[in-house]
């Protein structure tokens, strides 16, 4: 089992055990942590999830196969959360906050190995760090170029932008097609629709 060095106020330390867990994310969840940039999860009408501590380990899991998309440590609970269609139990208090340290939405890892027992179970830190360690070293960080371009009809080009804010909010990635391509080089421009690559020529197509 992992520790952490608790300092008292005399300088002294003590060994803080660090638990390990298994989070499963409802199908909706996965998709909203999928499409939008989160710093932390939060997961609410969890019944029984044992007792993760803040500063445990986490594997968070998508099912149907089941795989490694993320890793985090427990955090405090930051109380109720403004309401969330994309989940059901967000205007109750979270009863579980994860802070993501390493993301894998993109390029998940198996994990069938795993025998779950509901939406949180423990781990045996071994097994956490063997499945953690199947993630590999994170890529390397580079410059992307987004962008996001609607044809509006408006009187105005304060009115177009005030157009374009509202149809971004009301139909969003899940609708939108955005444009991605690496810094200097626009060549390789890719649309992206639901958080996947999305052929947006017609021709190709047919």
């Amino acid at each position: 089992m992992t520790t952490d060095i608790a300092h008292r106020r005399d300088g002294t330390g003590r060994a803080a055990s660090t638990g390990a867990w298994a989070v499963l994310l409802p199908a909706a969840r996965y998709d909203a942590e999928r499409l939008v940039h989160h710093d932390t999860l939060e997961l609410t009408g969890l019944d029984e999830i044992g007792r993760p501590r803040p500063g445990d380990e986490v594997a968070v899991l998508a099912d149907e196969p089941l795989r490694l998309v993320a890793l985090g440590r427990v955090a405090a609970p930051t109380g109720a959360r403004p309401e969330d269609p994309d989940d059901p139990q967000s205007d109750r208090e979270a009863a579980l906050v994860v802070t993501y340290t390493r993301r894998a939405f993109d390029e998940p890892v198996p994990a069938e190995q795993l025998a779950l027992d509901g939406p949180v179970t423990a781990l045996d830190p071994a097994a956490y760090r063997a499945l953690a360690d199947r993630l590999g070293p994170p890529p390397a960080r580079r410059t992307w170029l987004v962008s996001l371009d609607l044809p509006i009809e408006a009187d105005t080009p304060a009115e177009a932008v005030r157009l374009f804010w509202s149809y971004v909010q009301e139909l969003g990635p899940r609708e939108l097609p955005a444009f991605v391509s690496p810094a200097g080089d626009e060549l390789a421009m890719q649309a992206f629709v639901l958080g996947a690559e999305a052929n947006q020529d017609p021709e190709e197509d047919d």
